[in-house]
C-alpha cells in the first residue's frame, strides 16, 4: 500500500517537474552531471514530507520513548532496538550518554547502534522503486541489533557483574545532557524539546536542504566514478563482495549522516551488494559514537566500536550468503 501511494507521488513528482527537467537539460554541462541534478531535485517533495512527518512524530513522542527506555534499564535491549529504528537523529546520543554513566548495559547501547537507522529509511521512501527494500533492511537490523545486544550482555556478564544506576535524579539528568549533545552536534543544531509549531515545518525544511545538498555531492560523485571507472564491473565480481563488507562497515563507524547517505544511495545506483549495505548501515551509529569517544573511557569506548565492526561485519557476510 505504500509502495503503490509513493508510486502514484513519484508519477505526479514527474509531471510536475518536467519543465524543470527540460530546463536542466538544457544547461552545458556533461550528461552524469545533469543526470545527478535531476535525481536530487527529484528528491525534494518526498524528502520534505517524510521529513515533516518524522518532525511530528519527534515532538509528540520522543518523550515517550525517553522514559520507555529509561523504564526499561537491564531489560533495555529489545526496547533500545526497537527505538533506534524510529529514524532522528538523537537516539543514539541518548544511548551513548546513559551508557557512559552505566545506566544501560554495553548490549543495550550496541543493540541502539546496530538498530539506527538514520537517513537510509527516509531516503529509500524517496526512491519509491526501491521502497521494498525497506522492510528486510529493517528486518535485519531489528533481529541482529535484539540478538547481538543480548548476546553481549550475556557473554560480557553484565547482567550480574557490572551495576546499573537505577537512580531516577541521575537518569533525569543525563537526558537532559544528552538532548543538549543532540543539539550541540545534530546536522541542523536542531533541539526537538521546546520547539513552537512553526518550526515543525521550518526544521524539515532546513533538515531537507541539508539532506539534499549531502546527496547531490555523493550523486555526483558516484556518477563521475560510474562514468569514468568499470567499477560495477569489478563490484559484481563475487570476490570482492566481503572486502566490501569490510570497506563498508569501517565506513560507516564515522559519525556523520552523510555516510548512511552514502551506502544507501551506493545501495540504490547497485555499486555495492545488500550484504555490504548492511555492514555499513548496521555499523553506522550516527553521532552516537562521537559522543561515546567524549564521554566514556578510551579503553572501554575501543571494546565497544570493536564489537560493533565485528557483529556489523560478520552481519553483512551472513547475509551475502543467505542471500
Amino acid at each position: 500500500m505504500l509502495i503503490s501511494v509513493l508510486e502514484k507521488i513519484n508519477d505526479f513528482n514527474e509531471m510536475i517537474f518536467a519543465p524543470i527537467d527540460n530546463l536542466v537539460g538544457n544547461l552545458p554541462l556533461e550528461e552524469w552531471v545533469l543526470d545527478a541534478i535531476t535525481d536530487s531535485l527529484h528528491l525534494l517533495p518526498f524528502l520534505f514530507f517524510i521529513f515533516v512527518l518524522i518532525e511530528v512524530l519527534e515532538f509528540y513522542f520522543s518523550d515517550k520513548i525517553d522514559s520507555c527506555i529509561k523504564r526499561a534499564r537491564k531489560r533495555s535491549v529489545a526496547v533500545g532496538a526497537l527505538a533506534s529504528i524510529f529514524p532522528q537523529c538523537g537516539f543514539s546520543v541518548i544511548a551513548s550518554s546513559l551508557y557512559s554513566r552505566r545506566m544501560i548495559t554495553r548490549g543495550c547501547l550496541i543493540a541502539v547502534y546496530l538498530g539506527t537507522s538514520d537517513e537510509s529509511i527516509p531516503i529509500l521512501l524517496a526512491h519509491p522503486e526501491k521502497a521494498h527494500l525497506i522492510i528486510p533492511i529493517v528486518g535485519f537490523k531489528l533481529l541482529i541489533a535484539i540478538l547481538g545486544g543480548y548476546l553481549i550482555d550475556i557473554v560480557s556478564g553484565h547482567f550480574n557483574n557490572q551495576e546499573i544506576i537505577n537512580h531516577e535524579d541521575s537518569v533525569e539528568e543525563v537526558l537532559e545532557e544528552a538532548h543538549e549533545h543532540v543539539h550541540e552536534e545534530g546536522c541542523c543544531n536542531h533541539k526537538p524539546e521546546g520547539v513552537n509549531k512553526i518550526e515543525l515545518v521550518l526544521h524539515p525544511v532546513q533538515h531537507t536542504i541539508n539532506i539534499l545538498s549531502f546527496i547531490l555531492i555523493i550523486t555526483l560523485i558516484l556518477n563521475y566514478i560510474l562514468e569514468h571507472f568499470s567499477i560495477t564491473e569489478i563490484l559484481s565480481n563475487s570476490s570482492h563482495h566481503y572486502i566490501q563488507c569490510i570497506a563498508s562497515a569501517v565506513i560507516g563507524l564515522i559519525p556523520n549522516c552523510a555516510i548512511s547517505i552514502a551506502i544507501t544511495m551506493m545501495l540504490i545506483k547497485g555499486t555495492i551488494t545488500f550484504g555490504a549495505a548492511m555492514s555499513g548501515l548496521l555499523s553506522n551509529g550516527g553521532l552516537g559514537l562521537l559522543v561515546l569517544l567524549k564521554n566514556n573511557n578510551i579503553k572501554d569506548t575501543i571494546k565497544v566500536i570493536g564489537i560493533l565492526l565485528a557483529v556489523s561485519i560478520f552481519s553483512g557476510y551472513l547475509i551475502e550468503f543467505l542471500t
